[in-house]
């Protein structure tokens, strides 16, 4: 691997990040510090995770960096969840299965990577 930018799942992560951005615009005011503030962060966390585990110096590094990815997708996915239901967004299923691609993307890597070292 060259760099960390030449993974997919960190091009599309960055996408999913905007996805985010842009779902929270529609968040209500009262929720600046709160929802918005938090749902964007673990979403900034996830293509983060995959670059900075890509610059460590082993694959195991690597790995955990991914499963902290990892995490901060399912993060992303519970706030998406909770602002359905407090009826912030109705539009999100296209996030919801983005989400989905994105997990099952970085299952993929930790898998290759897992069968690479052990």
């Amino acid at each position: 691997m060259r760099s960390h930018k030449d993974l997919i799942v960190y091009q599309r992560s960055l996408l999913y990040v905007k996805s985010i951005y842009d779902l929270s615009c529609d968040f209500p005011e009262v929720e600046k510090f709160g929802l918005t503030s938090q749902i964007r962060r673990a979403a900034v966390s996830v293509p983060s995770n995959i670059a900075e585990g890509a610059a460590r110096r082993s694959a195991k590094e690597f790995l955990q960096f991914l499963y902290i990815a990892l995490g901060s997708l399912s993060e992303v996915e519970t706030q998406i969840e909770i602002a359905k239901l407090l009826d912030y967004s109705v539009d999100i299923d296209s996030i919801l299965e983005e989400n989905i691609q994105l997990r099952r993307m970085l299952l993929k890597l930790i898998e290759n990577i897992k069968n690479k070292i052990y």
